[in-house]
C-alpha cells in the first residue's frame, strides 16, 4: 500500500498520526522543512512526486497565535497560500486531502457550540491566516476535507496540558482563564479518526468525506476548570500541582485577541460518519499515565 503523506514532521497531530499509523499497520510518510516546505510550491510538488501517497493529510500550519499580528505575512503564507498550492497539486493528481484548521476562525460571540454552518469571524490574524486557508482549499480542491479541531492536547506535544505541568513545577498559584470555552481534543484520539477519515476518502465512494468537518472531544469546558482537573490528576501521580486562580480574559495582555466561546459542535462527524472522540478525564488520564506515570494509590 502507498503511504498517506503527512505534512508536518514534529508537531503535535503529526507525531501522534505517525503512531497511529503504526498501530494500524498503515504506512505514513511525515515530512517537514526542508523536505517539504508549504512555503515553496516546487518543494510541494517534489513531495508528492517522490512519495507518490494515497492520500495526504496536511497537519503543518503557522500557530503562533500572538506572533502572527506582528508577522502577517509569514502566517498567511504558511497557513493559506501553501495549503492551497497543496490543494491544486491533490485535485490535479485526485488525491484525497485532509486539511486541518481552528476553532479561532470564529468570533466566540454564539451562545452555543458552533456548527459547520456558522460563518466564521476571526478576531486575529492567525484566525484570519486560517479561515482563509480554508476558503483557498475547498476553492482549489472542492473534494478536499477540512476538519476544524479545538484545544488539541496528548502527551507528545507542546499544549495547554504540558504547560501546566511546566509552570506548576516553579509556581505556587496559577492564573488562568475563566471565560473561555471549548472542547479539549485529545491527539492520538484525533489522529485515529483523521486516518479512518482518510480511509473512506480513498476510492469514489458515495459517503467519501468531503466539505467542512468539526472534530473535538466529548467534554466543554473552561479553561480554568480544564486546569483544576490536570493538577488533580497531576498531584494524584505525585506530579506537580499549583492552585488555580481564575481570572478573565480582558485582564490579560496578549497581542492576539482570542474567542470567548471556542466550542465545536462534533456532532455532523458523529452522525454521518461515526466518528466520536472521548470524555476529557479518560484522554487526561491516559496523558498523565504517560508522562507522569499511573496515580501513586495504583502503584505497587
Amino acid at each position: 500500500m502507498p503511504p498517506i503523506l503527512v505534512v508536518g514532521r514534529q508537531g503535535q497531530v503529526a507525531t501522534d498520526l505517525v503512531a497511529a499509523g503504526a498501530r494500524a499497520g498503515v504506512p505514513i510518510a511525515a515530512l517537514g522543512r526542508p523536505d517539504l516546505d508549504l512555503t515553496e510550491a516546487d518543494s510541494i510538488a517534489r513531495a508528492i512526486d517522490c512519495i507518490a501517497p494515497v492520500a495526504v493529510v496536511n497537519a503543518a500550519a503557522y500557530t503562533a497565535v500572538d506572533r502572527a499580528e506582528s508577522e502577517p505575512d509569514l502566517a498567511f503564507a504558511v497557513n493559506r497560500d501553501g495549503p492551497a498550492a497543496l490543494a491544486r497539486l491533490c485535485a490535479g493528481a485526485r488525491l484525497p486531502l485532509i486539511h486541518l484548521s481552528t476553532d479561532q476562525v470564529f468570533d466566540g460571540r454564539k451562545a452555543g457550540a458552533h456548527t459547520e454552518a456558522d460563518r466564521p469571524n476571526p478576531l486575529c490574524a492567525y484566525g484570519r491566516s486560517k479561515w482563509a486557508g480554508e476558503t483557498a482549499v475547498l476553492e482549489a480542491y472542492p473534494d478536499a476535507l477540512v476538519i476544524r479541531v479545538s484545544w488539541v492536547f496528548g502527551p507528545s506535544g507542546d499544549n495547554f496540558v504540558t504547560k501546566l505541568l511546566g509552570w506548576a513545577k516553579t509556581r505556587d498559584a496559577l492564573a488562568i482563564v475563566s471565560d473561555q470555552r471549548g472542547r479539549p481534543t485529545y491527539s492520538p484520539a484525533l489522529a485515529d479518526a483523521l486516518l479512518a477519515l482518510a480511509g473512506r476518502m480513498i476510492g469514489d465512494g458515495a459517503d467519501r468525506p468531503r466539505g467542512l468537518l468539526h472534530l473535538a472531544g466529548a467534554d466543554a469546558m473552561t479553561r480554568d476548570r480544564q486546569a483544576h482537573a490536570v493538577m488533580a490528576a497531576s498531584a494524584a501521580r505525585g506530579g506537580p500541582a499549583a492552585r488555580i486562580v481564575p481570572i478573565l480574559t480582558r485582564d490579560l495582555q496578549t497581542p492576539a485577541a482570542r474567542p470567548l466561546n471556542a466550542e465545536l459542535d462534533p456532532s455532523l462527524a458523529a452522525a454521518r460518519y461515526g466518528v466520536r472522540l472521548g470524555p476529557f478525564a479518560d484522554d487526561l488520564a491516559a496523558t498523565l499515565d504517560r508522562l507522569l506515570g499511573p496515580p501513586l494509590e495504583a502503584r505497587p
